[in-house]
């Protein structure tokens, strides 16, 4: 066995383990209305080009990321991720292609990346930002709660 096998491991999850751990992302709209109705909670659709748009990459890393952004998130929104990559190994299925397109024809008719939406239970538009690059966590927080608070 390699000497640096374990020293490999442990790089590799300090590295790449944050990327696991993060939102509890639905993928099916339908299901995450129904999940917002059930907890009484606002959506937060996220338009991603996440294989290949360097402020998608940024916002997922600095904030989506952030353990006190997640904690925030799992209490307070119903997450859904509408991904676009470009590259052949990260092609979603053509059945989350379609599904992913027909909210960009909703939500995102000019295909501008990132974009974050919050939405009340029903889908109607409570806030739209994209990457702001002087937001940390804390700021996002702030940010998605002022949406959040004008449904209610």
């Amino acid at each position: 066995m390699n000497r640096f096998a374990p020293f490999v491991s442990i790089l590799f999850f300090v590295f790449f383990g944050q990327d696991v751990i993060g939102q509890d992302w639905k993928y099916d709209f339908d299901e995450a209305k129904s999940l917002a109705k059930e907890k009484d909670q606002n959506i937060v659709l996220f338009f991603t080009g996440s294989d290949w748009c360097p402020p998608c990459i940024r916002l997922e890393r600095k904030v989506f990321s952030n353990e006190e952004f997640m904690e925030f998130a799992d209490q307070k929104f119903v997450w859904v991720k509408a991904d676009f990559p470009k590259r052949k190994k990260n092609k979603l299925s053509l059945v989350q292609q379609k599904k992913n397109k027909v909210l960009a024809q909703k939500y995102n008719r000019k295909w501008v990346f990132p974009v974050i939406l919050v939405l009340d239970k029903e889908g109607n538009v409570l806030g739209v930002t994209g990457y702001r690059r002087n937001l940390d966590a804390k700021g996002y927080i702030s940010l998605l709660t002022s949406f959040d608070s004008f449904g209610r």
